[in-house]
């Protein structure tokens, strides 16, 4: 059903086909010996625009785990741009000498416009502030392990919600399911932009709370999604220092939090996460970081349409 299929946006899938991919990536974190050749043959172009560490990391580890290999750059200063080649032709290149390709792009639309010239499956591995569909399938799985299942859940997502391209993409994912809770907690500088309530929220009367204190919700929560809060967004440095501390997650601020609550962040973080808190059962975030690889590896194999 998906093979050949580009994914420029998390919402270019159904909710089946998310399933697909979900169940498949289950099979391989279960018994992950079964598919260490089954991309024997086959080689994934990597065209990282601007830095990463996680997610190209995640997506080579993925490829080489499933037997095939990996051709590209992590910088566009080793590649032909810097001689002037624009991204249509680098795209035709690198999709005549591979079989897949993921490609990050500080522009936004980016990696939908080089699509259009690709006739490959191409993944969107993020566009600037925009999309970055993988994190939001490695979001989505880690919340299946954990929870069983995308309904009847209260979600708290923290810190900043303004410019968060992750947060964005998981209340749209989130929305697709049953009996969703969102509780949005940031300083009034960083709130949630009215165009996620208006178009997403308000549009699918979704229940949702917006709140400054993480202290005044935590109880509440199923889900803490993490997020830094930067000091550069603040225009006034005073109310950066009163807010700061509330959205640092530690050991006192989760004695009030439930027993079976699940921690994420999309890393990397700063100091939103107090070290203590990574020896915390409810501390997901390092597992997020793995089921990321095993995501890219269903993806792979779903868009390839191998077996």
């Amino acid at each position: 059903m998906l093979k050949g299929r580009h994914l420029i946006d998390p919402q270019d899938f159904t909710v089946e086909e998310l399933e697909e991919i979900f169940q498949l990536a289950e099979e391989i974190i279960e018994k992950p010996e079964n598919f260490t050749h089954i991309c024997d043959g086959k080689v994934l172009g990597t065209l990282f625009f601007e830095p990463s560490t996680r997610t190209r990391l995640s997506f080579e580890a993925a490829m080489l785990r499933l037997g095939g290999k990996i051709v590209g750059f992590s910088e566009p200063g080793s590649s032909s741009v810097t001689k002037g080649e624009n991204l249509p032709d680098t795209i035709r290149t690198v999709a005549a000498y591979t079989d897949i390709i993921a490609m990050r792009h500080p522009k936004e639309g980016a990696p939908k416009y080089g699509s259009q010239f690709c006739d490959i499956p191409l993944i969107n591995a993020g566009d600037g502030g925009h999309q970055h569909p993988t994190q939001t399938l490695t979001d989505l799985l880690t919340i299946r392990v954990a929870k069983g299942n995308f309904s009847n859940l209260t979600i708290g997502l923290c810190g900043d919600l303004k410019f968060g391209r992750t947060v964005h993409s998981l209340i749209k994912a989130m929305s697709r399911y049953d009996n969703i809770r969102f509780i949005l907690i940031s300083p009034n500088e960083l709130q949630t932009p009215e165009y996620i309530k208006t178009e997403i929220l308000d549009k699918k009367a979704l229940d949702y709370l917006e709140v400054e204190r993480l202290e005044e919700v935590i109880d509440q929560l199923d889900i803490l999604y993490m997020t830094r809060v930067q000091k550069e967004r603040f225009f006034n440095e005073a109310d950066y220092i009163r807010l700061k501390d509330s959205y640092i997650l530690d050991n006192v601020k989760l004695k009030s939090a439930k027993s079976d609550l699940t921690i994420l962040h999309p890393l990397p973080r700063v100091n939103e996460i107090s070290m203590e808190v990574d020896n915390d059962p409810r501390a997901w975030y390092f597992k997020q970081a793995k089921y990321g690889m095993f995501v890219r590896m269903a993806l792979i194999v779903k868009l390839l349409g191998v077996k």
